[in-house]
């Protein structure tokens, strides 16, 4: 024990056993040194963040969130300020609005930006660069079809067809969105492409669309053999009602004994351009009324000034929807002709459309519409009179072998 005391007293320490000093235990001595000082750093860290936190849910704890207002502001502020990159206050918004809407799990509500509106106003015209397709969504299944490939449209150049089914527009899933929303990724500028994967016979297929302007007739027609006046209506557009006046009483002048009118796929529209035909067609009365949650009623009618005393036969299947069941169903309670073809599908509720101040709108479900008889058609449909499935023909499309189109002229030759 003394000697150990007497050689630490030393100025050059010596060891027993003769142990020498190493680099080791030098190495030792500055880990320790280093490890300490990074100890110190990480508890600064720790409560630098546990500071940090405890801010971040103080900002909600002491703000009162008590409206949806508040909290929405409050909810802003918070992804503004921790956010890791910069928050485009509009597409916050945007995104604000459209989930809203989404909110009322309703497939035909939708909230429209200011160029989403605009677009779909020029769809409605039927007047945009596009593809010249026509395009119905199932809202069960999300399946957006082509039910029409227009003559000369870039959609037939590129070789799409009827019965197509588009699950996307780009990089765009028909799933995720409307079908208003959904088109306008299939919509652009003239000259651009759109590269649709469609799903043709079981097969996934690409198929590259060069956009074109493109002028989509929403009512064509012909005169048939045995002077039968064949119609077919698309869509119900601003400029429907006028264009089917015109082919009615083009069709008469060149001496129809009968009139076919093709609402197959048709997938719907404006109802007051459905009114504005059949108002045409259908002696004075009531052609449709809507009411809304809490019993309104508004009545659509047709006056006395114009009727069509011919034979008429309405050609439905399960894509005769909305706008065109308004049609079908007026023409059916009026005893007015022969519905042929099959059930049609049964949308039975209207949309209002809004548009705000800054351009954008909102479309809404507000009211369940009834046939002139009462009936609601809404998820039930319209059964025709002369039930009969297409027999879809080998090769394209011709009224030469549609046999739908066949036995409604020999319906009409056999009322004659």
């Amino acid at each position: 024990m003394d000697e150990i005391f007497h050689q630490e007293n030393h100025s050059v320490p010596v060891y027993s056993n003769d142990i020498r000093p190493s680099k080791k235990n030098h190495r030792f001595l500055g880990g320790f040194i280093v490890g300490f000082i990074l100890s110190l750093i990480l508890c600064v860290i720790v409560i630098a963040i546990i500071v940090s936190k405890t801010s971040m849910a103080k900002l909600f704890t002491t703000t009162d969130m008590s409206s949806t207002e508040e909290k929405l502001e409050s909810l802003y502020s918070f992804v503004d300020q921790y956010y890791l990159e910069d928050v485009d206050e509009d597409a916050w918004a945007d995104g604000a609005y459209h989930g809203a809407i989404k909110s009322l799990d309703d497939p035909y509500s939708e909230f429209y930006t200011a160029e989403e509106f605009e677009e779909l106003q020029q769809s409605l015209t039927a007047n945009y660069a596009g593809i010249g397709a026509l395009l119905q969504k199932d809202t069960t299944t999300g399946a957006v079809t082509i039910t029409r490939v227009y003559p000369n449209s870039p959609a037939e150049k590129a070789g799409l067809q009827k019965d197509d089914i588009i699950a996307y527009a780009d990089e765009y899933s028909c799933m995720d969105e409307s079908l208003d929303t959904f088109v306008q990724h299939i919509r652009g500028d003239a000259g651009t492409d759109v590269e649709l994967t469609v799903i043709r016979d079981l097969e996934t297929i690409k198929v590259t669309v060069t956009r074109d302007n493109v002028d989509i007739p929403t009512v064509e027609y012909e005169m048939l053999p045995d002077n039968n006046g064949y119609i077919m209506m698309s869509q119900f557009g601003t400029k429907t009602g006028q264009d089917f006046i015109a082919a009615c009483d083009d069709l008469i002048a060149q001496g129809a004994d009968s009139l076919i009118i093709d609402l197959r796929d048709n997938g719907g529209g404006l109802v007051d351009a459905s009114v504005e035909a059949l108002d045409y067609l259908l002696p004075e009365g009531i052609v449709v009324y809507s009411e809304d949650k809490y019993g309104t009623r508004q009545d659509y009618t047709s006056d006395a000034e114009h009727k069509v005393d011919l034979p008429i036969v309405i050609l439905v299947n399960g894509n005769t929807a909305s706008a065109s069941e308004i049609f079908a169903g007026a023409i059916r309670d009026y005893e007015y002709g022969t519905l042929i073809g099959t059930k049609t599908f049964g949308k039975g509720i209207m949309q209002s459309t809004v548009q705000f101040a800054d351009g954008t709108a909102i479309k809404l479900t507000t009211n369940y519409y009834y046939t002139p008889s009462g009936e609601c058609i809404h998820k039930t449909g319209i059964n025709p009179d002369i039930e009969l499935e297409y027999e879809r023909p080998e090769g394209e499309y011709s009224k030469e072998t549609d046999n739908q189109l066949i036995y409604a002229q020999e319906y009409l030759e056999n009322q004659n």
